[in-house]
C-alpha cells in the first residue's frame, strides 16, 4: 500500500512538472513564432539595422558598396587597357558602363527594392489566411491554432497525464512545436543576412565572373521568404480539421501538420532550392551557399 502511495505521488509529480513546463510553453512562445514567421517590410524598420544597411550612400554598407564599385571602375579600366597589350576578349566600354548604371541604381536603391519584396510577400500571406479567417472564422496564426488543439487534446479532467495516449501526443506536439521556435528564428537571423548582402550581391551582376553570387544569393532569399507562405497553406489545412470530433485520427492529422511545418524549409529546399533553416545544417549550407 505505502509502496502504491509513493508511484502514485511520483506519476503526479512528474506530471505536474510536465504540465508547468508545456503550459509555459504554450502560454510564451507561440505569438513570438507568429512574430517570427510571418515577417514584412517592419524587419528592415529597425534602427539599428537601418544604421548597418546605411541611410544614404555615405554610410553603413552602402558606403562599402559604392566603394567596391568604385574598385570595379578602376579594375575594368586597368583591364581594358592591357586588353589592347595581350588582345585579351573583355566586355565592350559601352555595355560595360550600360550594366554599371543599371546596376549601380539597383543596389543604391536596394533597400526600397527589397522592402517591395517583403511587402508583396507578406500580403500574399496575409491574404492566405484572411482566406482562411473567412472560411473558417478563426485567426489563421500558430496561437490560435495550439489554443484550439488545446482544448481538444491533452487533457483528462484539466490535468495533464503525460502516461496517457493524449497526454503523449500533447508532450510530442509541444516538444515538436519547441522546434518550430529555433527553426524560424534561424529564419529570421538568416533574412537580415541576405538583405545586408544585397548591395553587395546586385554590385555582382557587373562581371561575368561574379554573377554565380547575384544568383546564389536571390535563390536563397526567395527560398527563405517563400516559407511563410507554405507554412500560411499549412496552416489552412489544419484549421480546416474538425478537432471537436476529438477521434484518434484527427489528432495524428495534427501531427502529421506540425511535422510538415517542421519540414517546410526541406520541401521548399527540393524545389527550388536555397538554404537550410535546420538548426544543425543551417551554418553548413550558409558556408556553403554557392553550391
Amino acid at each position: 500500500m505505502e509502496q502504491s502511495n509513493i508511484t502514485q505521488i511520483i506519476i503526479q509529480t512528474i506530471n505536474s512538472i510536465f504540465e508547468t513546463l508545456l503550459n509555459s510553453i504554450d502560454n510564451n512562445l507561440y505569438g513570438v513564432l507568429d512574430n517570427m514567421t510571418f515577417i514584412n517590410s517592419d524587419i528592415l524598420h529597425d534602427n539599428y539595422f537601418e544604421k548597418i544597411f546605411g541611410t544614404s550612400t555615405t554610410n553603413g554598407i552602402l558606403l562599402i558598396a559604392n566603394s567596391l564599385l568604385l574598385g570595379i571602375i578602376i579594375y575594368f579600366s586597368i583591364r581594358y587597357f592591357l586588353s589592347h597589350i595581350t588582345y585579351t576578349q573583355i566586355d565592350k566600354p559601352y555595355s560595360f558602363i550600360l550594366k554599371l548604371i543599371i546596376y549601380g541604381i539597383c543596389m543604391n536603391f536596394s533597400y526600397f527594392i527589397l522592402e517591395q519584396i517583403l511587402n508583396l510577400n507578406s500580403y500574399i500571406t496575409v491574404a492566405i489566411q484572411n482566406l482562411g479567417s473567412n472560411l473558417f472564422g478563426k485567426t489563421i496564426c500558430f496561437s490560435e491554432l495550439i489554443s484550439l488543439i488545446n482544448s481538444n487534446v491533452s487533457v483528462e479532467g484539466n490535468t495533464l497525464n503525460v502516461f496517457s495516449l493524449d497526454g503523449l501526443l500533447k508532450t510530442t506536439l509541444s516538444v515538436s512545436l519547441l522546434g518550430l521556435i529555433f527553426s524560424y528564428s534561424l529564419r529570421y537571423v538568416m533574412i537580415k543576412i541576405f538583405i545586408l548582402l544585397a548591395p553587395f550581391a546586385i554590385l555582382s551582376s557587373t562581371s561575368n565572373n561574379l554573377s554565380w553570387f547575384f544568383k546564389s544569393w536571390s535563390r536563397n532569399l526567395f527560398s527563405l521568404l517563400l516559407i511563410q507562405i507554405i507554412v500560411a497553406f499549412i496552416l489552412l489545412i489544419l484549421f480546416s480539421m474538425d478537432y471537436a470530433s476529438g477521434n484518434l485520427f484527427i489528432k495524428f492529422v495534427y501531427i502529421g501538420g506540425i511535422y510538415a511545418l517542421l519540414r517546410a524549409n526541406l520541401f521548399v529546399r527540393d524545389f527550388i532550392g536555397g538554404i537550410s533553416t535546420t538548426v544543425s545544417q543551417g551554418v553548413g549550407q550558409f558556408i556553403n551557399l554557392n553550391k
